[in-house]
């Protein structure tokens, strides 16, 4: 993680080793209630969070920061966009985009997907990934003239992946535009 913090396997295998740890870590004190799951899980949050933090330092470091955003998005959605703002402006090739469009859509926020992919979209530049999130989000907003215009700027690239996305992609629009 020293040589790479946006290893996003690495980031994952180590975040399960800090969850782990901290579901494993018994109360300090006997006489304290026992530990609801829900407490563990905040334990856990906070282990990723300073884990997350620490790497997040490094001016190359734009994974670090979407998993800071994943985890303060219901608490301070302001900040958690800001973070997938500067994660995206730390990468330029588009993964951070696809990776931060995908959390908010997991998050059920598609409107903001949307708005993350309108802001920081370069369909030459970036993987194709990135586009088939922002069109993904457009669907999930149930915005179909938004996913069909993002499609067709998805086309003006010429290769084999972006062929394939816009393969996947199309019955999908098609459909939502008929709806």
């Amino acid at each position: 993680m020293v040589d790479d913090p946006n290893d996003i396997q690495a980031f994952r295998e180590l975040a399960e080793l800090v969850r782990r740890r901290a579901d494993s870590v018994e109360p300090v004190d006997p006489l304290i209630a026992e530990h609801e799951r829900a407490e563990h899980h905040i334990g856990a949050d906070v282990a990723i969070w300073a884990l997350a933090e620490e790497l997040a330092g490094s001016p190359r470091a734009w994974y670090p920061l979407i998993e800071l955003a994943r985890l303060s998005l219901h608490d301070d959605h302001e900040g958690a966009m800001r973070r997938l703002n500067a994660a995206c402006e730390r990468e330029h090739t588009g993964l951070a985009l696809a990776e931060g469009v995908r959390t908010l859509r997991e998050a059920e926020l598609p409107g903001d997907g949307l708005g993350l992919g309108v802001g920081q979209w370069s369909p030459r530049d970036h993987v194709p990934e990135a586009g088939r999130q922002i069109v993904l989000a457009a669907l999930d907003a149930e915005r179909p003239l938004d996913a069909r215009r993002h499609l067709e700027e998805l086309k003006s690239r010429d290769d084999a992946e972006t062929r394939a996305v816009v393969t996947e992609l199309e019955p999908r629009v098609a459909a939502a535009e008929r709806l």
